[in-house]
C-alpha cells in the first residue's frame, strides 16, 4: 500500500499542492468535527441494508465500534499525512470481523460494509468539497488525493479483515466442535423441518417443554473458552430442575444458546432467584424465555429469550444479571427495541423533560416509576426507595408537572411504558 502523490505537479506548482494539501486537511477536520453523527449514520446504512448485519445488539455496537474506528484513522490520514504501512488496524475492526466468523455470518457481508463505507464517505467528501466554492482544478485534486487514500486504505484494512475473519472461521470450526449447531440453528430458522431427524442425531426430545436461555459472559477475555458457560447454563437447569441435559450450543466465544427440556411440568421462571444463581458464576448473564411445548414451544422460548437478550444488552451501564421474557415490561419494550429511533422519539413525546439524560430526570422516573408499580401508592414507593412520603409526595408532583403538558396529558399505562422503557434501553432512548 502506498501513499496517493499529487499527479503531475512540476517543482514551482509547490503552491498548488500545498493549497490542496490544506484543503484536505480542512476536510478532514470537518469530518473530525461530525464524527459521532456520520459514524451513527453510517452504522445504521449498514445494518439496514446488509443481511445479517444487525441480528443482534451486541454486533451492531461492535459495527459502530468498528465503524467509528476506521473513520478516525482515515481522519488522521488526511489530517496528518499519514504514510500507509504505519498504520495498524483499529481493536474493533479485528474483534468485529472475528464476532462475524464465529457467528458463520458470510464473509461477503463483511467486505460489502466496507465498501458501502467506501462509497458513504466519499459522497461525504464530494459534498463537503463542493460547499467550499473552490477553483475547478483545486477540487479535482482534492476529491482525486482524498479518494485515493480512502481507496487504499479499503483496500488495505478489507484484505486484513477478511484474512483474520478466514482464520477465525477456521480456528472456531475446531474450538466450537459441535456436531449439533447446524441442526440447531436449521430448527430455529425453520430451515431444519424433520424433527424425528434432529432427535435422532442430538438425542435431545422435542415433544415435551422447553425453556431456552442464552447465556453470555462480560469478561474482557474468554480465550475462546466456554467452559463457563457451560456450568452456568447447566447450573440454571439445575435449579430449575429440567428433567434432562440441556441441548447447547456456541453462537461465538462470549455466548451461547441453551434449551432446557422438563417432561411433567411447567417450571415457574422466578428471575430474582435465577438472580442468585448466576451471581455465582463471575461476569455471567442470562436472558430467559418462557416455557413452551413441542417444536413450536422450542422456537418460541428462543425467540423470548432472544427478546430478553436484547433488553439486557441495550446499555453497557446495565446491572441486571438476569432477565426474562416473563418480567414486568420486558415483552413490551423489546417491541420498542426494534427501532430505537422511533422508541425515543415516542418517550420523549410521552415523558417530556423527564426523557432527558440528567440525573435529576432519572431521579424523578424512578420515583415516578416506582410509584405507578405499587399501584399509585405514595406509602409503598416511600417504603420501597427508602424516603419520607412528602418527598415521594414532591417528586410525583414535580414529574407531573404542568397539568396541561407532557407527561400529564397522556394515559398513564402510556406514561408507565415510557418509564420502563428508560429503565431498560437507557441512553438509547433518552435526550
Amino acid at each position: 500500500m502506498t501513499e496517493p502523490v499529487l499527479s503531475g505537479q512540476p517543482a514551482g506548482a509547490a503552491s498548488a499542492a500545498d493549497e490542496v494539501r490544506r484543503v484536505v486537511a480542512e476536510v478532514a477536520r470537518r469530518f473530525d468535527a461530525r464524527q459521532r453523527e456520520i459514524t451513527r449514520s453510517m452504522t445504521a446504512m449498514m445494518a439496514r441494508e446488509i443481511a445479517h448485519l444487525d441480528e443482534d445488539p451486541q454486533l451492531v455496537e461492535l459495527l459502530e465500534a468498528s465503524v467509528h474506528g476506521n473513520i478516525a484513522t482515515i481522519i488522521h490520514v488526511l489530517t496528518n499525512e499519514i504514510p500507509a504501512d504505519h498504520l495498524q488496524p483499529t481493536t474493533a475492526a479485528v474483534e468485529y470481523a472475528l464476532r462475524l466468523a464465529q457467528r458463520d455470518v458470510p464473509s461477503h457481508s463483511l467486505v460489502r460494509a466496507y465498501h458501502m463505507g467506501q462509497n458513504d464517505l466519499m459522497r461525504l467528501c464530494f459534498d463537503e468539497v463542493r460547499s467550499m466554492n473552490l477553483p475547478p482544478q483545486v477540487t479535482l485534486d482534492v476529491v482525486e488525493y482524498i479518494s485515493a487514500v480512502v481507496y487504499r486504505y479499503i483496500d488495505w484494512i478489507t484484505l486484513y479483515v477478511f484474512d483474520a475473519y478466514e482464520k477465525e472461521r477456521r480456528r472456531w470450526s475446531a474450538v466450537r466442535g459441535n456436531v449439533h449447531s447446524a441442526l440447531i440453528h436449521g430448527l430455529v430458522d425453520g430451515s431444519e423441518t424433520d424433527a424425528a431427524a434432529f432427535e435422532a442425531e442430538t438425542r435431545y426430545r422435542l415433544d415435551r417443554c422447553h425453556v431456552a436461555v442464552i447465556a453470555w459472559t462480560t469478561a474482557e477475555s474468554t480465550d475462546g473458552a466456554l467452559n463457563p458457560l457451560d456450568r452456568l447454563v447447566r447450573a440454571v437447569a439445575v435449579h430449575l430442575g429440567s428433567d434432562a441435559p440441556p441441548i447447547l450450543t456456541a453462537i461465538d466465544r462470549r455466548t451461547v444458546w441453551a434449551w432446557l427440556p422438563f417432561d411433567r411440568r411447567r417450571p415457574a421462571i422466578d428471575t430474582a432467584a435465577l438472580d442468585a444463581v448466576v451471581r455465582s458464576h463471575p461476569a455471567g448473564r442470562l436472558a430467559v424465555g418462557l416455557p413452551g411445548s413441542g417444536l413450536a414451544g422450542f422456537r418460541r422460548s428462543h425467540e423470548q429469550a432472544q427478546a430478553a437478550y436484547s433488553i439486557a444488552v441495550a446499555q453497557a451501564t446495565c446491572t441486571r444479571r438476569v432477565v426474562g421474557f416473563g418480567d414486568r415490561g420486558v415483552a413490551v419494550v423489546s417491541l420498542l427495541a426494534r427501532n430505537l429511533d422511533a422508541a425515543r422519539a415516542w418517550v420523549g413525546e410521552i415523558l417530556g423533560p423527564l426523557a432527558d439524560d440528567t440525573e435529576q430526570a432519572a431521579m424523578l422516573r424512578v420515583t415516578l416509576g416506582t410509584y405507578f408499580a405499587t399501584g399509585e401508592s405514595h406509602l409503598h414507593t416511600a417504603e420501597r426507595l427508602n424516603l419520607h412520603r412528602n418527598t415521594v409526595k414532591y417528586r410525583i408532583n414535580k414529574a407531573l408537572g404542568d397539568p396541561t403538558s407532557a407527561p400529564a396529558v397522556h394515559d398513564k399505562l402510556d406514561i408507565a411504558l415510557a418509564l420502563q422503557a428508560c429503565e431498560f434501553l437507557g441512553n438509547a432512548v433518552l435526550r
